[in-house]
């Protein structure tokens, strides 16, 4: 597979090969991002990720739109949603509803960006192969390493609320750390299929999951009125307590680190603005109305996650449906983590689309070894709030935005400042890094002194977390 150079070609996707060649045509895909300039003699071809699959044994580029766009649902709308009821409480019911809708607006900017990058680079299929083009070797390596720690969080949030869960509606009837294990044990043996698609009909039912469980706890929480006093649109906060909440809100937004992958197993790359679409309109939606209405009904004091605001019979129930979404949201972050792994060892070999015994233990050796990291990363932090404002801190902030901002810049370098819309877009571009980078900073000092302060935060711990 051809990698690129300092080179810039205009290339045509032909998608029954998966090849790009040169024709002299502008792709309208690229649309704003693209570098036009004359046809080089002798520039490289590239193949895109998993080039000609006709005769492979293993077919990886079979997603419909659709498919992928539940694919991206399942791995965003999970766990975020939980949080953000309480993130309503500490900002106030105006500034949350400006920052969820106006971070989802920017999310979905960020992730078209995503698409024209690798319209214009068709063998991309990770963050790190991302961070090659635009920093070398060397940002290859950061960009794979983050890609992947960020993954491993994931999944590990998820074994955490599968303990929660499993605490709340047993009434701790075991040791969590049971519960994190047998939690371990499903993820695993959900994450073995080894393409997307097999994975994408999973999704359709994790988003059923969560949806049906937040209607539960929403109707419940409705009927119930635990809150009777009046709520204001702003409330008196720290800097501390609110930026805690924003890294929430960013967590909520923050499937940006799988896109790559996920594009590059559709049967048709130019469908991917539909999947974008389709997962946008509903996270956007349903974060917005869910953390509205919980905070209405249940007022300043809503938990987090969210599910518990309710009474503990109805708690029990919407867990118990939740669960579904638990896990496989946790899946679908698996299965990236290790798709990242696989890809990064047999990229250039027949192995990538054989069955035989090495490919497959390989496959199966890797997921369990990302499965037993995550479980350890969850047994050490077993803090819900606490997890959710590293992880975006620390890796959703740059994966969502700032590495986005520095995609457009790349592939509008010879034209930042051509013409006016050019001028606003860099200018654009430059804030969301600077709006990641910030992210960065103040969330690494609020959730590391949310760690330390916390005192329930104790690690490897039989003790119920519900």
């Amino acid at each position: 597979m051809a990698h690129p150079t300092g080179d810039k070609v205009d290339s045509h996707l032909n998608v029954q090969t998966g090849q790009f060649f040169q024709d002299g045509r502008e792709d309208p895909y690229l649309h704003d991002a693209e570098e036009k300039q004359d046809e080089k003699k002798g520039s490289p071809v590239y193949n895109d990720t998993f080039g000609d699959e006709e005769y492979a044994e293993v077919k990886y580029k079979v997603l419909s739109w659709w498919q992928c766009g539940f694919l991206m649902v399942a791995e965003t709308v999970s766990l975020g949603i939980l949080s953000l009821p309480a993130v309503v409480a500490t900002l106030g019911l105006a500034p949350a509803i400006v920052l969820i809708v106006g971070l989802g607006l920017l999310a979905t900017y960020t992730g078209y960006v995503i698409g024209q990058f690798r319209w214009r680079y068709p063998h991309v299929q990770n963050l790190a192969d991302a961070g090659e083009i635009l920093f070398g070797p060397i940002g290859r390596e950061i960009f794979g390493i983050g890609q992947l720690l960020l993954v491993i969080f994931i999944m590990a949030s998820h074994l955490l609320t599968f303990s929660v869960a499993m605490n709340t509606i047993t009434e701790h009837g075991t040791c969590s750390i049971v519960f994190g294990v047998v939690g371990l044990v499903i993820c695993y043996l959900l994450s073995l299929p080894r393409t997307s698609a097999n994975v994408s009909y999973l999704s359709v039912a994790s988003f059923i999951s969560v949806f049906s469980a937040v209607m539960i706890v929403m109707i419940a929480v409705g009927i119930e009125r635990p809150y009777k006093g009046s709520l204001q649109a702003t409330v008196d906060t720290s800097l501390y307590e609110a930026f805690l909440a924003v890294c929430n809100i960013v967590f909520s937004f923050s499937g940006h680190v799988a896109f790559f992958g996920f594009m590059s197993e559709l049967k048709d790359h130019r469908e991917y603005p539909k999947a974008l679409c389709l997962l946008q309109g509903l996270d956007t939606i349903l974060y917005l109305v869910t953390s509205v209405v919980i905070y209405i009904y249940a007022g300043p004091n809503v938990t987090s996650p969210a599910l518990g605001s309710a009474s503990e019979l109805v708690a029990k129930v919407a867990y118990g449906i939740a669960l579904p979404t638990i896990i496989i949201g946790g899946v679908v972050n698996g299965h990236v983590a290790c798709k990242y792994v696989y890809v990064r060892i047999f990229r250039h070999g027949d192995r990538m689309h054989s069955r035989d015994l090495v490919a497959t233990g390989s496959w199966v050796g890797m997921a369990l070894g990302l499965w037993i990291i995550a479980w350890i990363i969850a047994e050490a932090i077993p803090v819900f709030n606490d997890l959710l404002s590293l992880i975006a801190s620390l890796f959703a902030s740059w994966s969502t935005f700032g590495f986005s901002g520095m995609f457009w810049l790349h592939l509008n370098k010879d034209r930042l400042f051509s013409s006016p819309r050019k001028i606003a877009l860099t200018i654009c571009n430059l804030i969301i890094i600077g709006i990641a980078a910030c992210i960065c900073g103040l969330g690494l000092y609020v959730s590391g002194r949310s760690l330390h302060d916390d005192a329930n935060s104790s690690s490897f711990s039989c003790a119920s977390n519900a």
